[in-house]
């Protein structure tokens, strides 16, 4: 049965949110500093963007999440908060801009993400490449994570990524095939992904995917996805439950219990993970540099909490 449409707003209610779900106002002089060398340097983070659960625990830790090339997305994902729109032109020195704020956060790993860029011809994979050599090239030492869009399937695209050599090639999956047309996602981008997440491999690439729970999946189709990412290569998978953002966004079928989220960790760990993030409040990049640590020490296991810890 579909949900009741409200008639004042043109959209389904919100389904309350379970006491494991519930976060804290973000807040504290960390946070604020944070906040503040953003804001100064006209940076955004797929933190505030996506409005993440974890933002206060993630800068009050030091941890941030970079979205590059503006904060307008040219597709419109029904499960997503960011904005959709004509995004401005590249910042030629957000590269610079990034290295000065990771000097100032103290960064030993650093996640970088972005908005779909289907108005450039490349897609945005020679900024991205630009980014990754800047940060590892004037931060020694430094561990780079990206979290890719698909550049549209262009394997040229993506080489100029892997050129650059990032630690950790992430790109999310984020459903399975049978949800996709619900979150207004093409059934090719399905194939699409899976294929750029087994070039990754094939050049060597640490690679990563994620996916979220509750938007009407099965745990049939759940298991088979397991699989399908890693026979295609993939090592690290973190597994977060589906809230919906806005009035406007794809309503939740269901919310997980953190017992059923301790479930899926273990059958994806039994699926042959290296490693594995699972619960409520887990996202894409959620305690990404543990998650790095334990696929390269060879401790293929992870705790696990409400929040994946």
């Amino acid at each position: 049965m579909k949900p009741a449409i409200d008639s004042a707003t043109g959209h389904s209610p919100r389904t309350p949110k379970p006491r494991w779900l519930k976060v804290t106002i973000p807040g504290g002089p960390e946070f604020t500093r944070i906040q503040r060398a953003l804001d100064e340097r006209g940076l955004h983070t797929i933190c505030r963007s996506a409005r993440c659960p974890n933002i206060g625990e993630c800068w009050n830790h030091g941890h941030a999440t970079f979205l590059i090339m503006g904060d307008h997305c040219t597709r419109n994902c029904g499960f997503c908060a960011v904005a959709h729109g004509n995004p401005r032109p590249l910042d030629p020195d957000e590269p610079a801009k990034l290295v000065e704020t990771a000097r100032i956060m103290k960064l030993r790993y650093v996640v970088i993400t972005s908005v779909t860029r289907d108005d450039l011809a490349d897609g945005g994979s020679h900024h991205f490449a630009r980014v990754i050599t800047r940060l590892k090239t004037d931060i020694p030492g430094l561990l780079v994570e990206v979290l890719i869009p698909d550049f549209n399937g262009e394997e040229p695209a993506l080489n100029l990524v892997l050129d650059a050599a990032p630690h950790v090639l992430n790109h999310n999956i984020e459903t399975v095939l049978s949800q996709y047309r619900k979150v207004r996602r093409p059934e090719e981008q399905f194939s699409r992904s899976l294929t750029l997440l087994e070039r990754s491999a094939k050049r060597g690439a640490v690679t990563k995917s994620g996916i979220m729970v509750g938007l009407g999946e099965t745990r049939t189709e759940l298991l088979d996805l397991f699989r399908q990412l890693h026979d295609r290569g993939v090592s690290l998978l973190t597994i977060g439950q589906y809230c919906r953002p806005t009035a406007a966004s794809v309503p939740v079928d269901r919310y997980y219990d953190p017992e059923e989220f301790r479930e899926l960790e273990s059958e994806a760990l039994a699926a042959g993970f290296a490693a594995v993030a699972s619960g409520p409040l887990v996202r894409s990049s959620y305690h990404a540099r543990e998650l790095y640590e334990k696929h390269q020490s060879g401790l293929f296991r992870t705790e696990n909490t409400a929040g994946g810890k």
